[in-house]
């Protein structure tokens, strides 16, 4: 058993190596050598996990995903049944947070999966792997909305897919670099006109 989790350690360590060229070099600078310098393996430990350049950026952002969903679990969506005006907004905005970079290591998640879709324009090999986490998504977020009793909530769930996409790609390049709570207010205020909430009054 210690030695099986040392192998299960040591293959997140090289997927966490990954990750940091990713952050730092973007899609092109990542490869076995870098990765098993980044991780200090030799390259022949890093095959040991994975065959080639692909299967490790693969596991990568397949890693990204299952961040995701296991934060997402934390959220049941039976428990928005019944809440309405700002407990709605505020309860659906926490999960949908867990996809956004507001914290250190969702944006690190954040630039790896950009960086995957980004590949995955050019190259068809990747996008089996991007299309099933976007279809994902958009099931979580349409049942969400369903159970919210949101009008179309299929069609209401691409615009919230959209809006998540462009406060993604602003906070993580410099087309916009928006900041954490600038990406929390954004979202709020199309998660209130989704939901069709007028926020409190502030009393003087």
């Amino acid at each position: 058993m210690p030695a099986r989790i040392d192998l299960e350690q040591r293959r997140r360590d090289v997927i966490e190596a990954a990750f940091r060229l990713l952050v730092s070099e973007g899609f092109s600078g990542v490869s076995l050598r870098k990765v098993a310098a980044e991780s200090d393996l030799n390259i022949g430990s890093v095959r040991h996990y994975f065959d080639d350049h692909r299967s490790l950026l693969v596991a990568a952002v397949t890693e990204v995903g299952d961040r995701m969903g296991a934060r997402l679990t934390r959220y049941p969506t039976d428990a928005l049944a019944g809440l309405t005006g700002e407990a709605a907004v505020e309860a659906l905005q926490r999960r949908l947070e867990e996809l956004l970079p507001i914290d250190e290591e969702r944006r690190v998640e954040s630039i790896v999966l950009t960086e995957f879709i980004v590949a995955a324009r050019v190259n068809p090999t990747f996008r089996p792997v991007t299309e099933q986490m976007a279809a994902d998504m958009r099931l979580v977020i349409t049942d969400a909305l369903r159970v919210l009793e949101v009008g179309d909530p299929a069609e209401e769930a691409e615009r919230i897919i959209a809006v998540l996409g462009g406060l993604i790609l602003d906070s993580v390049t410099p087309h916009g670099s928006l900041g954490v709570e600038r990406v929390r207010t954004t979202l709020r205020a199309h998660l209130r006109s989704t939901l069709r909430t007028t926020p409190a009054p502030i009393d003087d």
